[in-house]
């Protein structure tokens, strides 16, 4: 099979072949490798990639004869995430080289799974907002997002048709719209984040990045241990609705044009779709979020504050000033309040199969910085399930995404309506 055939592929397609024997783990892995070699250059997607190591681990895969619903397929994993046999420097230079002894359960599910682990994606610094080397594979004057910049810029030049990321705020759902690739985070705890750089241990959720929805929902499927995830079908006649919020000074109106566009292309497929105007609690979730965030933040990462302070960037220290105003009162009182507020969200979004929103203010910005979460926190404090979809270019022709929103636990429901929404854009002829 031709390099062109196997980038082509779907990761269930790779993993069909490589499981029957139709296809090698190695060759696989020596078209992915080929690709890097021509894509990375200017995008630097890849904080640790020894392509021999990947080819004896493909050839390992090959010798026993790898079966398994990711069988062969190469991932990219955020170097927040633990690796026994790859070094972890969580994004900082004072862990850079550090070595675990472990896998994260990820990891370890993944490779048990059939998974060709390729390497590790850059992440901003522990995961928060100080950008690393990687630059958006569609224009590297322009930030990829963060903070699992790697992970999106790397399956959006194709180098890797799965990745993991991580979100505390948005660091998985705004850097694949700012990439244009598909994105799940699933509900909150639906896969084990053991072994993960904490920020937030209320919050934080792992993510998977891929080309389209079904690969996507097939490894969270894996990685879960949730065997409907990857038995998605895309219902008849969908219940959604179009929800944008508040604070929408902060976005570009081609974000917006983005949203509605959809929703009307989705209805005229057949979709049922209401607009929703913003519940009366909607806005004061923004300062729940902050007040779960910025006390956990703070005490997650009270070694690096008490004894690297110096050594984090000026962008990382300046964050951690900003969230350590927060007081245990404002958390605890945040802590009270925050389960009414998700059973009322649960309520409203289970309503519909899912909720159209804004994924990010825009397209990515130029520059390092990686873009304001603005529309994403508001969805991870609520612990929700959320779908990334890429829908479109912006003016200056780079990717925009929306953002899907479902009830907690109602991960399939969203994915099977997102698969929806995929073939709506597929129709039009794909992200313009």
């Amino acid at each position: 099979m031709h390099t062109r055939d196997i980038l082509e592929m779907t990761a269930r397609d790779m993993a069909a072949a490589v499981g029957s024997g139709r296809l090698t783990a190695r060759a696989v892995a020596e078209a992915h490798l080929e690709r890097i070699a021509q894509a990375d250059g200017p995008v630097m997607a890849w904080q640790h990639l020894d392509p021999a190591q990947a080819r004896r681990d493909a050839d390992q895969l090959d010798a026993q004869g790898v079966a398994g619903p990711l069988a062969g397929v190469p991932i990219g994993v955020k170097d927040v995430i633990e690796t026994a046999d790859m070094p972890t420097g969580y994004g900082t230079r004072f862990y850079d080289g550090f070595q675990p002894l472990w896998d994260a359960p990820s990891v370890a599910i993944a490779r048990r799974a059939g998974a060709l682990v390729m390497g590790k994606t850059v992440s901003t610094e522990l995961a928060m907002a100080s950008p690393n080397k990687t630059r958006n594979p569609h224009n590297p004057a322009h930030t990829p997002g963060g903070s699992s910049s790697g992970s999106c810029a790397a399956v959006a030049a194709g180098m890797v048709p799965l990745a993991f990321g991580t979100q505390t705020s948005g660091s998985v759902i705004r850097p694949a719209s700012f990439c244009g690739v598909t994105a799940l985070k699933p509900t909150f705890g639906l896969i084990n984040t053991v072994g993960i750089k904490v920020l937030c241990h209320g919050l934080d959720t792992l993510g998977v990045i891929a080309r389209n929805v079904g690969d996507a929902a097939a490894c969270a499927a894996a990685l879960s241990g949730r065997a409907e995830l990857a038995d998605l079908s895309a219902p008849r006649r969908p219940r959604l609705g179009v929800l944008l919020g508040t604070r929408l000074e902060k976005a570009e109106p081609s974000s917006i044009e983005a949203v509605e566009r959809l929703a009307r292309v989705a209805e005229e497929a057949g979709a049922e779709v209401t607009t929703i105007p913003a519940p009366a609690w909607f806005d004061g979730v923004f300062d729940l979020h902050e007040a779960v965030m910025g006390w956990e933040v703070t005490q997650s990462l009270a070694y690096e504050i008490g004894r690297r302070w110096e050594e984090l960037t000026p962008v990382t220290r300046a964050m951690l000033e900003d969230q350590g105003r927060v007081t245990e009162e404002s958390y605890r009182a945040a802590m009270q309040v925050l389960p009414g507020v998700r059973h009322i969200a649960d309520a409203l979004l289970s309503r519909f199969d899912a909720v159209l929103t804004l994924a990010a203010p825009g397209e990515a910005p130029e520059g390092t910085a990686t873009g304001d979460p603005i529309y994403n926190r508001l969805w991870s404090v609520l612990q929700v399930p959320l779908v990334a979809l890429p829908v479109a270019k912006g003016p200056r022709g780079l990717p925009l995404g929306v953002q899907l929103a479902g009830a907690r636990g109602e991960d399939r429901r969203l994915g099977s309506a997102a698969l929806f929404l995929e073939s709506c854009v597929s129709a039009q002829g794909g992200p313009r």
